[in-house]
C-alpha cells in the first residue's frame, strides 16, 4: 500500500497541469480508487483532491514570479479563467496572484509527500473477520458533517431529539449482527474530508427481507466481508483512536482493503454517563 500511495504522489507531479485518471492508475497497481482515497486521507491528514490543489498552487506560485501572463499560467494548471485560478490560489496561499507578483509573498508551500513505513503496531488490535449475508440497517437518519475528533454535536443533537422510549423500541427490532443499537455512517465522501456530509443512522440491523416500519429509513447492505475491531476505554477517544489505527497499522499489514459500504459502531457496554464504552467497529473489506 505504501508503494501504491507513493506512485500516486509521483503521478500527481507528472500531471499537475491536467487531470489524473486515478481509477486506471490504481487498477494497474492492483488497488481500488475507493481504498486509495481513504488510505491517503487517513495517512496524509488531507484528502487527495486537496493535496493536488495545494501542489498545483505551490508550483504555480513560482511561475508567477516569472514573465508569463496570468492567463497562460492559469491554463497551464488546468483552469479556464484567471478568476477561477485566482480563487484557488487565494484559498491555498491566503493572497491573490497579483499580491505575489507585486510583493513576492507570503506563500504557503505544500512539499511533495513521501509515504514511509514506520515500525509501530506495538499495541495488539482485537480483530475478527466476519462473512455476512445481505442485511438491512434501519433507524432514524440525518445528514451531518464529518468530524474526525471529539464528539460530533450534530449527531448528538439528532439522537437527543429522539423520544426516550424510541431507543428501546429500535433495540427490540434488531434481528441479526451487528447486534443492539448501532451508529451507522453511510454515503461517506471517499476522500473522508472533514466537514463533508454523510448519512448518519441511529438504528439496528435486521435480516434481509424483514419488514421495515414506515417511519424508519432503511439502508440495504449487500453480502460481504467485514473486519470487526473491538475497543474499550474513554468514549469517543478510544473508538476514534482505533479507527485511526485501522489505517496506520492494521490495513497496511494485512491482506485486506476497504470496500464501499457503511461503517458501523455497535456499543456493547457503556458507563451511565457514557464517558467510557466497549464498542465494535465494523468496516467493510475485501481481499487485497
Amino acid at each position: 500500500m505504501i508503494a501504491i500511495l507513493n506512485r500516486v504522489v509521483d503521478a500527481v507531479e507528472e500531471h499537475l497541469g491536467d487531470e489524473i485518471d486515478l481509477g486506471d492508475l490504481v487498477a494497474s497497481l492492483g488497488a481500488t480508487e475507493y481504498h486509495v482515497r481513504r488510505m491517503f486521507s487517513s495517512l496524509a491528514g488531507m484528502p487527495l483532491s486537496e493535496y493536488i490543489r495545494r501542489r498545483r498552487m505551490t508550483v504555480a506560485a513560482a511561475d508567477l514570479l516569472g514573465d508569463d501572463d496570468l492567463l497562460s499560467i492559469a491554463v497551464r494548471y488546468g483552469y479556464g479563467s484567471t478568476e477561477a485560478f485566482g480563487r484557488a490560489f487565494r484559498a491555498v496561499h491566503g493572497v491573490g496572484p497579483a499580491d505575489v507578483r507585486r510583493d513576492g509573498g507570503p506563500l504557503r508551500s505544500q512539499p511533495q509527500l513521501r509515504f514511509r513505513l514506520t515500525v509501530e503496531g506495538n499495541t495488539p488490535m482485537d480483530t475478527r473477520i466476519v462473512d455476512r449475508p445481505a442485511f438491512h440497517l434501519i433507524g432514524h437518519a440525518a445528514r451531518v458533517p464529518l468530524i474526525h475528533s471529539g464528539v460530533n454535536p450534530h449527531i448528538q443533537a439528532h439522537i437527543a431529539a429522539l423520544p426516550i422510549d424510541e431507543h428501546a423500541r429500535l433495540k427490540g427490532l434488531s434481528t441479526t449482527e451487528p447486534e443492539g443499537l448501532l451508529q451507522v455512517s453511510a454515503d461517506v465522501d471517499p476522500d473522508y474530508a472533514e466537514g463533508s456530509e454523510l448519512t448518519y443512522l441511529h438504528g439496528v440491523a435486521v435480516e434481509d427481507g424483514a419488514s421495515v416500519p414506515d417511519d424508519l429509513t432503511a439502508i440495504a447492505v449487500p453480502a460481504g466481508t467485514w473486519a470487526v475491531f473491538r475497543t474499550e476505554g474513554p468514549y469517543p477517544a478510544a473508538l476514534q483512536a482505533t479507527w485511526a489505527a485501522t489505517a496506520t497499522d492494521w490495513l497496511p499489514s494485512n491482506p485486506w482493503r476497504l470496500r464501499p459500504g457503511p461503517s458501523i459502531v455497535a456499543v456493547l457496554d457503556r458507563s451511565p454517563d457514557f464517558s467510557t464504552a466497549t464498542c465494535e467497529l465494523w468496516l467493510p473489506v475485501e481481499r487485497a
